[in-house]
Order: C-alpha cells, then sequence, then structure tokens
C-alpha cells in the first residue's frame, strides 16, 4: 500500500516555484535584451548607388552653364521714315554686303516733300545771287564816290600847296592861300569820312549776304535730309554679312524706328551662357571657359557679366579664343566651362546629391564588412562635379554619393 509523503509534495511545488521564477526571469531578461538592440540595417542594393573615393590633390573649381552663340557684331537696320514695304528682295541667309539692298518702301508724301524743299533750294539761292549783285552794285557806287572825293581832294591839296608858295613870293594874297587851305581841309575831312563809309558798306553787304546765306543753308540740310530719307526707302544692309533676319511683310506700315533687318557677320561669334546665380558670385572678367559646340570645344574667356540676374540665372559673355568648329553658326546650342581657381593640394570627392558648399551633410561611408555608416562630413568650396572635404572624412575613404533620403531614419545600411 502507498504510504503517504507530504515533504516530498512541498519539495516538488518548490522546484515548480523556482522553475517558474527562472522561466520568468529569463523572459524578462530577453524581453530587456531585445528592446535595446537597434534595428536591424535595412539592405541597399550596391549597383544603384554612386559610391566614390575621397582623393587628395589638385582641384580644378568650375561652373557650368548652357547658353547659345551670338554674332559680336549685330546691326539692326531700323526705318528712317513712316512708309509702306512695297518689295523684299532679300530673306533671311543671303550673304550681303554694305550696298545690297534689302528691302524696297515707298513713301509719296516724302517724296513730294523732297520736291518742295528742293524747289526752296534753288529759289533761295537765285534770291542770295540777286542779292549778292545788288549790294556789289552799291559798293561799287560809294566806291566811286569816295574815288571822286580823294580827287577833289588831291587837286585841292596841291592847288594850297601852289598857293602857298606864290603867297611867299608876294605874288598872291594870304586869304587866297587861306581860302585854298580851308578848301583842302574840308575835302580831306570828307574823304575820311568816305572811306568810313566805305568800311561800313563792306561790313553791312557781308551780314546782309550771311543772313541770305544762312537760309540757303538751312534749306539745302532740310533737302538733303529729304533726299537722304528717299535714298533710305531702299534700305541697304550697311555692313558685311549674313543677313538673319526680315520681321516684316509686304504691304506693312512701319514707323520711324522699327527694326526692318538684322544683318550679322557669322566669322566672329561669341557664347553667352546663362550659369545660375548662387555659382555666380566668384566669376570674373578674364576666367578662361571652354565652350562645346557639340562639334569641338572652342577655348576662350569671360568678357562680360551681366550685372543683374534674370529668372534664377546670371548671362556671362565668353569671346571665343580659337577657331569656330565646323558647323558653328547663330544662335547655335553649347554647353560651357568656366574655371574659377586651381586648388593645388584639396581633400575633395565627387558632388553628393544634396549638400551645399560650406555647409554640413550626412554620407554614408563604407566599412570594409559590406555594410555603411552614417557620418556628418562638413563641405568647402564646390565645383562642377567635385567638392572641397573640410572635414569628417580621410583620403581613400569610400562614401555613397547618392540620394539616400530614403533611409533617414537609419545610421547603418548593409549593401548588397
Amino acid at each position: 500500500m502507498d504510504i503517504a509523503r507530504p515533504d516530498q509534495r512541498r519539495k516538488k511545488r518548490l522546484r515548480q516555484a523556482a522553475w517558474a521564477g527562472a522561466a520568468l526571469a529569463a523572459v524578462l531578461l530577453i524581453t530587456l535584451a531585445v528592446s535595446r538592440l537597434e534595428p536591424a540595417a535595412p539592405s541597399v542594393e550596391a549597383g544603384t548607388l554612386f559610391i566614390d573615393t575621397v582623393k587628395q590633390g589638385p582641384m580644378v573649381r568650375q561652373v557650368r552653364g548652357t547658353g547659345t552663340l551670338v554674332p559680336e557684331d549685330i546691326r539692326w537696320i531700323p526705318a528712317q521714315t513712316e512708309a509702306r514695304v512695297e518689295q523684299i528682295v532679300l530673306r533671311p541667309g543671303a550673304d550681303v554686303q554694305p550696298d545690297t539692298v534689302i528691302l524696297e518702301l515707298s513713301n509719296p508724301e516724302l517724296q513730294q516733300a523732297t520736291l518742295e524743299a528742293e524747289l526752296q533750294l534753288r529759289g533761295a539761292e537765285a534770291q542770295l545771287k540777286n542779292r549778292r549783285v545788288e549790294l556789289e552794285s552799291q559798293l561799287l557806287t560809294q566806291r566811286a564816290s569816295a574815288a571822286s572825293i580823294q580827287a577833289e581832294f588831291t587837286q585841292a591839296q596841291l592847288q594850297a600847296e601852289a598857293d602857298a608858295e606864290l603867297a611867299r613870293d608876294g605874288l598872291t594874297s594870304s586869304i587866297q592861300m587861306k581860302t585854298s587851305r580851308s578848301k583842302a581841309d574840308a575835302l580831306e575831312n570828307r574823304w575820311n569820312i568816305e572811306q568810313k563809309r566805305l568800311v561800313m558798306a563792306e561790313q553791312a553787304i557781308r551780314s546782309q549776304l550771311a543772313v541770305q546765306e544762312a537760309e540757303v543753308d538751312r534749306l539745302r540740310t532740310l533737302y538733303q535730309l529729304r533726299r537722304a530719307q528717299v535714298d533710305n526707302l531702299r534700305v541697304r544692309a550697311g555692313s558685311a554679312g549674313v543677313l538673319q533676319q526680315v520681321p516684316v511683310e509686304v504691304g506693312a506700315r512701319v514707323s520711324p524706328g522699327a527694326n526692318l533687318a538684322r544683318v550679322a557677320d557669322p566669322a566672329r561669334l561669341k557664347a553667352q551662357l546663362k550659369i545660375a546665380e548662387t555659382q555666380a558670385r566668384d566669376l570674373q572678367i578674364g576666367l578662361r571657359a571652354a565652350i562645346d559646340t557639340r562639334n569641338g570645344v572652342v577655348e576662350g574667356r569671360v568678357s562680360r557679366i551681366d550685372p543683374a540676374a534674370t529668372n534664377g540665372t546670371v548671362l556671362v559673355d565668353v569671346a571665343l579664343d580659337g577657331a569656330l568648329p565646323r558647323g558653328a553658326r547663330p544662335d547655335l546650342t553649347v554647353d560651357g566651362t568656366i574655371e574659377l581657381e586651381r586648388i593645388e593640394n584639396a581633400v575633395y570627392v565627387g558632388r553628393p546629391a544634396f549638400g551645399q558648399e560650406h555647409g554640413t551633410v550626412g554620407l554614408f561611408k563604407l566599412d570594409g564588412t559590406g555594410g555603411a555608416s552614417r557620418v556628418q562630413v562638413k563641405l568647402g568650396r564646390s565645383s562642377v562635379n567635385t567638392v572641397e572635404i573640410v572635414d569628417g572624412l580621410r583620403p581613400g575613404d569610400r562614401v555613397v554619393l547618392s540620394d539616400m533620403s530614403a533611409w533617414d531614419g537609419f545610421e547603418r545600411v548593409r549593401l548588397n
């Protein structure tokens, strides 16, 4: 028969309680350990990432922009007067010389005004000629009168001298001598007055003719202006080059100052680049540039920087030093790279997807175990494709430059 053993039952319960407490403690310890574990690093396909190695050495700072080739010398031909387009002689693309006629215009009112100006000029010239003859005739009369008085004065002077000699010899009276002298003195005075009147008459003639000549000059200038306006109805190129635009049609009315045609020299071109305003602060006149026409690269130098930004870009002119490649023509789209400076010894890497010049950015650095950890990198001066490293990376480090914003919540990733 079975014998009851109460002490064994008690020991069994103690063992069960101990095992339960141990199990509970193990669960608590495991829960605590799991709670302190970091989340598993996400996996990223390495083939989809752009990875670069930090380098040390010379670094060239550059900025890049797109633009077009434009002629250095552009001549817009304006309308000189209101007119109507009668004929378009040449179309864009034609080679022209300075005297090549591009357009034929008409203006009947201008032609009538030119004819009236010519008639007025001829009338004024005839009046001037007639007035000159009248004044010269009056001057000759004045000179004849002066010459007559001079002759009388000379004769009276001789008579006075003769009477003076006779009076000394007692052959004539002193009264006769004084009478002769008085007559000579009076004629001398008249002769002096006539001389002054003759000088004044000559001056008056010049003044009167100057007024008439000024009127003739005014009418001649007016006629020449009208004549030039009529001649300009035949619109000429004015310079050698290629006709680029004729922005009018036959029958159109044009007003003074309206552009009728554009002529440019295709052999002398420059590049106009649009540089982002955030990259334009270090631009200077004279910096070296390379212009890619997609059919060759031409060297040049910055010749002008627009003082104002437009739509977020700054317009920069580049004067081309080398010969243009075949196919280069006005309005051709080009890419330009401007060299800002050369840093002889710099720690640099390719430009990351995000990160501003002289800012701090988080980059994933490869650790050699198939993973990458986030590090804070301080950037310095930047170029088109590279950026200077101030702190956070060393030469030889490999970093991910691609956009990693999808993994902003992780400090480490695994690369597959």
